[in-house]
């Protein structure tokens, strides 16, 4: 990030605030179509006069409060979300500060609309709803020129990318180049939530066609209308593309890989992972956040993480990084070896429980957790037999977690932690009214999306939301402000023990988990710190020196999306 690089965009580089005046912006009609630059009617009068605005604004100058009052009141008359969520993007590229202004100040109301599980149907219907491009589309056509490609972004100093294939959107399959809107929202919550500048983000969707064939022979489909690449077609455009990345955009961009298909996943990850600074958040993140979890949770369900035995209904990226990272965990505070660890973990398939004699017809990522077991088809049986006080589910399949598996994992435990992670809503696992009401109230629960507080027995159950973005943004933050070379795994533990610090006693009352994500900028700053005191420690961070405050030094190096005064 260096030591303080004038940002043109009126934020914060190097984390100096930049004054106004040092900024070069564009004047009259064109200003006001610069979503970056944009106020609206927040123009000064000085400001009119010296920008030749006089005459293409109303008389009237309203703050940036007012604003915001304006459009909150607009987005919530929408009573659809996807209406909602159209309303916020149109925001986003009018007026960029205002948007994230809003977000920031509603983030518990405006995250459903521009995270999950809203964005899961903007992305289905992506072509229709096509507005203006944002982002980087990299296609098979561009292959042997994808560095010519990055070079037409109009930004230079990027500091995060977040790719997608769109092979596997959320829950809802193969969505081809209408993935686009995963790395648009998530990249809006690195800069609403982590502070990372907007200029610094680049989301890009790689094409390399869809199996959809409902949006192959759909006429308003905006991507390739071929069926997908695989193999060394695929293999090589994408390291034609990490290669022009790290050409373009030097040795600390960080590259976040999103929704990735299982296969490509893992690969990509581990063919990378020494070379370039890459972090996969439906691997690491959701892993990270569930860690997190599970220590806060141990303030109600007592003990340690070696004391309980965790089972797993889905074994993807998602499940066998979530079980990997507490294997980890364990392994480090226990001092025993990470297969010993892993004995504690049961992962149950399509196929039923993962067990030894399946070994020959498992992938890779399953063969750690297959334990001698006798074989177990389904999850119900399973739960009986291994007894877990901890139930996980990143099935990506709704309603898996019946009556008959909730009653017994209460019959089992006296609190039994039920956590329904698959998203949109409508993959979850079970509803926080189902987990409380079967469990008899004795449930802690915690899901991927969104669930109201739920009353049961004159009882009011807030439920926890196991939210990849309480984790990335401030992990992102973390490695940009020290200026980290890799990831390492020890960071994932940093930024868990970092989450879990931020839960209070008054959470715990309630059987929340998670902080409210009100906090939310705060909670990244806290998370930042910790995972850039870890990579100083592993020798991982570049930026000298070490700052001596690094919760400060995070703070100081967000984005503010407050009006800037131009001369």
């Amino acid at each position: 990030m260096g030591d303080g690089v004038v940002d043109n965009n009126g934020g914060v580089q190097g984390c100096q605030l930049v004054t106004p005046w040092n900024m070069s912006i564009s004047s009259g009609h064109t200003l006001l179509r610069d979503p970056r630059h944009n106020k609206g009617l927040a123009f000064t009068e000085r400001e009119r006069h010296a920008h030749y605005l006089t005459g293409l604004l109303p008389p009237i100058i309203s703050t940036q409060e007012l604003q915001e009052k304006k459009v909150m009141q607009m987005i919530r008359q929408y009573e659809v979300p996807l209406q909602r969520y159209i309303a916020m993007i149109d925001l986003q590229e009018r007026n960029e500060r205002l948007f994230y202004k809003i977000l920031i100040d509603h983030v518990e109301e405006l995250l459903p609309v521009v995270y999950t599980p809203t964005v899961g149907e903007a992305c289905q219907k992506f072509g229709s709803i096509f507005r203006r491009p944002q982002g980087l589309y990299i296609s098979l056509k561009d292959k042997g020129q994808v560095l010519e490609v990055l070079r037409n972004w109009p930004e230079r100093n990027i500091e995060v990318i977040v790719v997608t294939d769109g092979e596997r959107i959320l829950g809802l399959g193969d969505l081809g180049c209408q993935g686009m809107g995963i790395p648009v929202g998530k990249l809006s919550l690195y800069t609403a939530l982590g502070g990372v500048r907007p200029s610094a983000c680049l989301p890009i969707t790689v094409d390399v066609g869809t199996n959809n064939q409902k949006l192959l022979d759909d006429e308003f489909y905006i991507g390739l209308k071929q069926n997908r690449a695989r193999g060394e077609e695929y293999d090589e455009l994408l390291e034609e593309f990490m290669k022009a990345v790290k050409i373009n955009y030097g040795e600390k961009i960080l590259i976040q890989f999103e929704d990735f298909a299982n296969h490509n996943a893992f690969s990509l990850l581990n063919r990378y992972r020494t070379t370039h600074l890459v972090f996969n958040d439906d691997i690491q993140g959701t892993a990270s956040v569930v860690l997190s979890g599970l220590l806060s949770a141990l303030k109600l369900l007592g003990g340690t993480l070696s004391d309980h035995t965790f089972l797993f209904l889905g074994a993807g990226e998602a499940g066998t990084g979530i079980a990997e990272l507490i294997a980890l965990q364990i392994s480090k505070k226990t001092g025993t070896s990470i297969e010993e660890a892993r004995k504690k973990i049961w992962l149950v398939d399509s196929k039923g429980l993962v067990v030894s004699s399946r070994k020959e017809s498992l992938p890779h990522f399953k063969l750690p957790w297959a334990h001698e077991h006798e074989p177990i088809g389904n999850l119900l049986e399973a739960v009986k037999d291994i007894k877990p006080s901890v139930l996980i589910g990143t099935s990506g399949v709704g309603r898996q977690f019946t009556q008959e598996v909730i009653e017994a994992m209460s019959s089992i435990n006296e609190k039994p932690l039920i956590m329904a992670l698959s998203n949109p809503t409508s993959q979850a696992e079970c509803t926080a009214e189902e987990a409380y009401t079967w469990s008899k109230g004795k449930a802690i629960f915690a899901s991927g999306s969104p669930f109201n507080p739920v009353t049961y027995e004159d009882k009011v159950f807030v439920p926890g939301q196991a939210n990849n973005a309480y984790i990335f943004p401030g992990f992102g933050l973390g490695l940009i402000m020290c200026g980290a070379t890799r990831v390492h795994d020890d960071l994932l533990l940093a930024a868990s023990e970092g989450l879990a610090s931020q839960v209070t006693d008054e959470n715990y009352a309630k059987g929340i988990i998670f902080p409210p994500f009100s906090s939310i900028r705060n909670i990244s700053a806290h998370i930042a710190a910790k995972v850039a005191d870890k990579a100083y420690e592993l020798g991982l961070a570049s930026l000298q020196p070490r700052p001596n405050d690094l919760v400060k030094f995070a703070e100081s190096c967000m984005y503010s999306p407050v009006y800037p005064i131009y001369r």
